[in-house]
C-alpha cells in the first residue's frame, strides 16, 4: 500500500511539474498541444483555467480516485487502473462542456447574424453593429462583443479588436463571420446585408440537420458507453471480496485487467470515432 501511495504521489508531482515548467521546453509539438488545450478550454467556456492548471487537476483526480479505490478495495491492481482512468476525468469533462457549448452556440449564431444584418441595414457602421450585439444579442455571447466595443473605443483599431473578438469567441462560425466583416471593411461593397442573410439561412439549416442526426445517434452512443462501463462497475463490486482481490493482485490477474482496460479504451475510441459527426474546424483563426 505504501508503494502505491508513493507511486501515485510521484506521478501527480510529475504531472504538476510538467504543467508548471511547460514554457521551458519550446519544442513545436509541445506548443501545439498546449495551444489546442487552451483553445478547447476557451471553447468550453473555461477561460480562467490554463492548460497547466488542467494538468494539475488531472494529477489531483488521479491521487484522490486512486487512494479512495485503494481504501475501498485494498487491491493495488484495481486501484491503479481506476486511478489512471480518474486522471482522464477532467479532460473528458472539458470535452463534454466544449461540445455542449458548441451545440448551444450553433443555435445562437443565426440570431447574431440577424442582429448584424439589421444593424447594417439600419445604417450602423460595422464596429457599431458588432458592439450592439453586446447589449441586444444572445445572453451567452454578449460579453465577447461587449469587450470588442470597449477595445474599439479605446484603441480605434478595427482589425486588432476583431482579432481579439475571434480569440474570445473561439468558434469556427465566429471566425467566418469576423473574416467576412474584415473583408467588407477593407474592400467595401454593398452586398454585406445579402451575404449575412445567406449565412444566417445556412447556419439555421446546418443546426436543424445536426439536431436531427444527434437525436438519432444519442441512444446508440449511450448504449455503447454503458456497455464499456458495465464490466468495470462489476469489477469494482467484485473487488470488495477477499478471494477476488487475491486473484486480481496476482500477475495473471493484473495482466487480464490491463488487457481488458486496453480493449475497453480501444473499443470506446472506435465507438466515438464511428459515431462522431463532422466538426467545424477553425481554419480562419
Amino acid at each position: 500500500m505504501g508503494a502505491l501511495v508513493g507511486l501515485l504521489l510521484g506521478v501527480g508531482l510529475l504531472l504538476a511539474w510538467t504543467g508548471v515548467t511547460r514554457r521551458n521546453r519550446p519544442d513545436q509539438p509541445r506548443r501545439d498541444h498546449f495551444r489546442r488545450t487552451r483553445e478547447h478550454l476557451h471553447q468550453a467556456g473555461l477561460t480562467t483555467i490554463s492548460p497547466g492548471q488542467l494538468i494539475a487537476l488531472q494529477a489531483l483526480s488521479l491521487l484522490l480516485i486512486g487512494l479512495l479505490t485503494l481504501l475501498v478495495t485494498t487491491s493495488v491492481s484495481v486501484s491503479t487502473l481506476f486511478a489512471v482512468a480518474g486522471a482522464a476525468l477532467p479532460r473528458m469533462l472539458v470535452n463534454r462542456l466544449r461540445h455542449r457549448r458548441q451545440a448551444d452556440l450553433r443555435e445562437l449564431w443565426p440570431e447574431v447574424v440577424d442582429n448584424l444584418t439589421s444593424g447594417v441595414r439600419a445604417g450602423l457602421s460595422l464596429p457599431e453593429a458588432l458592439a450592439a450585439i453586446g447589449t441586444r444579442g444572445p445572453e451567452q455571447l454578449r460579453e465577447p462583443f461587449r469587450q470588442f466595443g470597449s477595445d474599439y473605443r479605446t484603441t480605434g483599431h478595427f482589425t486588432t479588436s476583431l482579432d481579439r473578438l475571434k480569440n474570445a469567441l473561439a468558434d469556427p462560425v465566429g471566425d467566418r463571420i469576423c473574416e467576412s466583416l474584415r473583408v467588407a471593411r477593407e474592400v467595401g461593397g454593398t452586398d454585406l446585408g445579402r451575404l449575412l442573410a445567406t449565412l444566417s439561412g445556412f447556419l439555421r439549416d446546418d443546426a436543424r440537420t445536426r439536431a436531427e442526426l444527434l437525436a438519432r445517434q444519442t441512444w446508440s452512443v449511450n448504449a455503447a458507453r454503458m456497455a464499456v462501463a458495465a464490466p468495470w462497475l462489476v469489477l469494482l463490486l467484485l473487488a470488495t471480496q477477499p478471494t477476488t482481490l487475491q486473484a486480481y493482485d496476482s500477475p495473471t490477474g493484473t495482466a487480464i485487467l490491463v488487457g481488458g482496460a486496453v480493449l475497453s479504451v480501444v473499443a470506446y475510441r472506435v465507438m466515438i470515432r464511428i459515431g462522431r459527426l463532422p466538426e467545424d474546424r477553425r481554419v480562419l483563426q
